[in-house]
C-alpha cells in the first residue's frame, strides 16, 4: 500500500509538544557553546587552567551526551505519535534519516563537525530494536557502551601497522590547513580527514551514541518526560548513577572500565535535575521560553553554531586561532543569548526553523507550509 504523504505533514501543535523537551534541548546547545569555545583555548594558567578544569569535567562530553539522548527521545516521540495516529512511519523515518546524513555530511566536510552524520547512519537501527523489551534495550545499551573501549582493548594487544602514525599525520595535516588562509586547501584537508575517518574499525562500533539513544528512548516508553512526579524515584537512581559513575571515572579509577562507569554519564544527573525542577516549579517553563524555541530549532541553531566557529577560528576567515579560557564561558553566553532572540523572533512568524523546514520539505517531496497562520501565543503552555 502506498504511503500516504498528507498525515505526517502536519506539525506538532504547541499543546502536543513535551517542553521539557524542547528545553534540555536548549541548554544542550549552551553546553557545545561552552564546548565548542573550550576546546579552541589555550592553557596559560592560573584562572584560565580552573575555567578549562572546570568545563572539562562538567560539560565536556555532558551536552553531546544530552544531545543524543534527547535524540532517542525524539525518535521515540514520532513512533508514539505515528502509532496513535496510524500514520506510515518506517518510509518516512528513513527519508528523514537520509536527509539528516546529507546535513551530517555537508556538516563535516564545510566547518568539520561530524556529529550529525553519525546521528543519521545509527538511528537506523533503532527501527529495528524500537519494539524490544526494556530489559532487552537495557542490554543492547550496555554492549554498545562497551564496544568501543573493548576495541582499543583489543587494538592495543594487537596493534595494527601504522594506525596511530596514519592517524598522526592526518590531523595534523588538518590542524596546519585549519590555521592557513586557504578555504579551498581547507576542504580538501578536511575531504581527506573524513576518507580516513570513516575507514576506521570505530566508525562502524554502535558507542556510546547508541546507548544514549536508547536511553532517550525508553525516557520516553515509560513517559518519563510528562510523568515526571510518577518517576521520581527512577529520575533520582539515575542522578545518583550519574554522579558515582563521573566520581569513579575522574577521581578513583581514572578511566572508563570497558565504557561501563564514565564521566559523561554525568549527563544523566543533569536531565534528571533539569526534569524534577521543571515539575516541582511549573513557572519556569513560560520563563524558559526563548530557551525552549532554541530547542525548537536545535538542527538551524546547530548548523548556525559550527559556522560561526569556524569563521572565527580558521585561518581563512577571521582567524583568531584560540581565545583564552575565562573569556570561553563568556563567549558562550552571548552567543547563546542571540540564538535566544533569533528563535523567539523567527518562530513568531514560522513554523520551523529553515534547517527544519528544509528537512521536512525534502523528507516528504514538497515544500511545506512555512508560515504561521495564526497569531502565536503570548505564553507557553505550562508543561506536560
Amino acid at each position: 500500500m502506498a504511503e500516504d504523504q498528507r498525515a505526517p505533514t502536519r506539525s506538532v501543535d504547541a499543546g502536543e509538544r513535551i517542553h521539557s523537551l524542547d528545553i534540555l534541548r536548549g541548554l544542550a546547545l549552551l553546553g557545545m557553546f561552552v564546548v565548542h569555545f573550550h576546546v579552541r583555548s589555550t592553557e596559560p594558567g592560573g584562572i584560565d587552567d580552573v575555567v578549562r578544569t572546570l568545563v572539562w569535567r562538567l560539560v565536556e562530553s555532558k551536552s553531546h551526551g544530552a544531545f543524543a539522548l534527547l535524540f532517542g527521545a525524539g525518535f521515540a516521540v514520532q513512533l508514539r505519535r505515528a502509532e496513535e495516529r496510524g500514520t506510515p512511519f518506517v518510509g518516512i523515518y528513513l527519508r528523514r534519516l537520509a536527509v539528516l546524513a546529507l546535513f551530517g555530511l555537508a556538516a563535516h566536510a564545510f566547518f568539520g563537525f561530524n556529529v550529525l552524520l553519525g546521528y543519521a547512519l545509527w538511528a537506523v537501527p533503532l527501527l529495528l530494536i524500537r519494539h524490544w523489551s526494556t530489559r532487552a534495550l537495557l542490554a543492547t545499551a550496555v554492549i554498545s557502551a562497551m564496544s568501543v573501549p573493548l576495541y582499543y582493548l583489543a587494538a592495543s594487544r594487537l596493534p595494527l601497522a601504522g594506525g596511530s602514525e596514519a592517524a598522526t599525520t592526518v590531523n595534523d595535516a588538518l590542524r596546519a590547513a585549519e590555521a592557513q588562509g586557504s578555504y579551498r586547501a581547507l576542504l580538501a584537508a578536511r575531504l581527506r580527514h573524513m576518507a580516513w575517518f570513516y575507514a576506521q574499525p570505530f566508525s562502524f562500533l554502535p558507542g556510546v551514541t547508541v546507548t544514549l539513544f536508547i536511553a532517550g528512548l525508553l525516557l520516553v516508553r515509560h513517559r518519563v518526560f510528562e510523568q515526571v512526579r510518577s518517576h521520581t524515584r527512577l529520575l533520582g537512581g539515575m542522578a545518583v548513577f550519574g554522579v558515582l559513575s563521573w566520581l569513579t571515572h575522574n577521581w578513583l579509577l581514572g578511566f572508563s572500565p570497558v565504557g561501563l562507569l564514565r564521566d559523561q554519564w554525568l549527563t544523566f544527573a543533569y536531565v534528571a535535575a533539569v526534569l524534577v525542577l521543571l515539575d516541582r516549579r511549573p513557572a519556569l517553563t513560560p520563563r524558559l521560553r526563548g530557551v525552549a524555541n532554541a530547542g525548537r530549532m536545535a538542527l538551524t541553531n546547530y548548523l548556525l553554531q559550527i559556522a560561526a566557529l569556524d569563521l572565527l577560528f580558521s585561518g581563512y576567515a577571521i582567524g583568531l586561532g584560540s581565545i583564552r579560557p575565562v573569556f570561553g564561558p563568556v563567549a558562550a553566553v552571548a552567543c547563546f543569548l542571540i540564538v535566544v532572540v533569533f528563535s523567539t523572533w523567527w518562530l513568531r512568524y514560522f513554523r520551523f526553523g529553515p534547517a527544519e523546514w528544509v528537512w521536512r520539505s525534502v523528507t516528504y517531496g514538497r515544500l511545506q507550509p512555512m508560515r504561521r497562520r495564526e497569531a502565536p501565543p503570548v505564553s507557553a503552555p505550562a508543561a506536560v
